[in-house]
């Protein structure tokens, strides 16, 4: 089977980013670490099917309460998906969506981008840079180092981050082949990207409690003490996390 081969290819690209992304998860995590011990908050944006890494690690259940998904209409798949290819190439938006947000200085605006050169995730870096917020880039390496940047000066995201955790995955993003599909397919970004993401949550928590300092955690609602945890903790961040 196909299939099998596919998740062959998807536990070697596994292993790669397990030999070589450890550091930097461990610096990334630092950075939320020290946000989350001064009250601040790690964000999370990205476009189109990039959006999915903000929800995956917002408001979820064993997950770090203090995360802010950045989820712009306009730049989500909803609820035409070509829109938001578009969008994603206009220069300015970035500023403005930056603006409608609740940031802080010290805070983190962690980005996923595979390819890293559109304008809005270039644009949101330098955004966040200059309210002196702390960027980590989620993308692949060899995509980006494939194509040149979409934005004006002429950056890609990764000349923008403090850190940059790569996906492992190929220009264009899919794996497979067939002799009868002049395209490829099987995509890894996604699959790849939560892997490093929730690593990095991880390093976080532990990070935090080897200093000492408890971090909240989300309790899943279908537990019987889930919901009394979680109203303490909304009451807690919900001046500072927008979506909840």
């Amino acid at each position: 089977m196909l299939a099998v081969t596919y998740i062959d290819r998807i536990m070697e690209l596994m292993q790669t980013a397990k030999d070589t992304q450890l550091e930097s998860v461990r610096q990334g995590a630092k950075l939320v670490a020290d946000a989350v011990q001064q009250d601040g908050v790690l964000h999370v944006f990205g476009c189109g099917h990039s959006q999915m890494y903000a929800e995956e690690v917002f408001y979820r259940a064993g997950g770090l309460v203090p995360v802010n998904a950045i989820l712009e209409p306009a730049l989500s798949l909803r609820p035409e998906a070509t829109k938001s290819t578009w969008f994603e190439r206009i220069e300015g938006y970035a500023e403005i969506v930056l603006e409608h947000e609740r940031i802080a200085p010290g805070d983190v605006l962690l980005i996923a981008s595979t390819s890293g050169r559109n304008a809005v995730p270039v644009e949101m870096a330098m955004e966040a840079k200059k309210r002196g917020m702390h960027v980590i880039a989620l993308t692949s390496l060899q995509f980006t180092n494939d194509v040149t940047s979409r934005h004006p000066s002429g950056k890609k995201l990764i000349d923008v981050a403090d850190v940059v955790l790569d996906n492992c995955g190929v220009s264009g993003d899919a794996i497979m082949e067939r002799e009868d599909m002049p395209a490829k397919f099987g995509p890894t970004s996604s699959i790849l990207g939560f892997t490093l993401l929730q690593s990095l949550i991880v390093q976080t928590v532990d990070e935090l409690c080897g200093r000492g300092v408890q971090p909240p955690i989300w309790v899943s609602s279908n537990l019987d003490k889930g919901d009394a945890i979680n109203a303490e903790y909304i009451r807690r961040y919900k001046d500072r996390i927008k979506c909840l």
